[in-house]
């Protein structure tokens, strides 16, 4: 099927990859609920039987997008640096990857950030982000009982902090610019480790 609109948006054949680039852009400039299919249409240059070509509804579009954030994220809890050794080190694994993960699916971490528990695909997106919470603050806790972080912090309030300021990433990072996201992962997670290490 040629995807090429009469706009000349596109000069080579539509697929379901470039389309879910539109929609997670669209859906993150004017939120889920605010996006027709109009405006998707309107943005790729698509007919809404060309995006019915593709996905069965706009809600699977999101469930796409979401999900190029959250399977990342979530695999790399259970990954080797995320599971061995001594905890404080296992967080900072953990706190390394997920800038990796954010630098890497900026657009589709954006939208994860923007959801509010709408409709059934943004609730479980939030569950998965809650679950993935409850692994961190066990973490946390774990450097705690080990002596490695402040006994004086609460663990959970601690785990938002510290990825809350992950997160943040995403209003200004810029991929282009010089600094390596490995080397981005390395300073944050210097300086946020500092401030709870006992």
């Amino acid at each position: 099927m040629s995807g090429t609109p009469g706009r000349g948006r596109w000069q080579t054949p539509y697929n379901l990859e470039r389309l879910l680039e539109v929609a997670v852009r669209v859906f993150t400039e004017r939120g889920y609920d605010g996006t027709s299919f109009q405006h998707l249409t309107r943005a790729s240059g698509l007919s809404r039987s060309s995006i019915y070509h593709h996905v069965e509804s706009k809600e699977q579009l999101l469930r796409l997008g979401l999900e190029r954030a959250l399977e990342p994220l979530m695999a790399s809890t259970t990954e080797e640096g995320a599971t061995t050794g001594r905890a404080v080190d296992r967080l900072s694994y953990l706190i390394k990857r997920n800038v990796e993960i954010l630098a890497a699916e900026l657009p589709y971490v954006k939208l994860l950030l923007s959801v509010h528990g709408n409709t059934g695909t943004e609730r479980w997106a939030l569950e998965q982000r809650r679950t993935f919470d409850k692994v961190i603050a066990g973490v946390v806790q774990e450097a705690i009982d080990e002596g490695d972080v402040r006994a004086d912090l609460d663990a959970r309030t601690t785990a938002r902090l510290l990825f809350g300021t992950v997160n943040s990433l995403a209003e200004w990072y810029k991929p282009e610019r010089r600094r390596t996201p490995a080397e981005l992962a390395d300073q944050i997670c210097s300086m946020i480790l500092r401030g709870i290490q006992a």
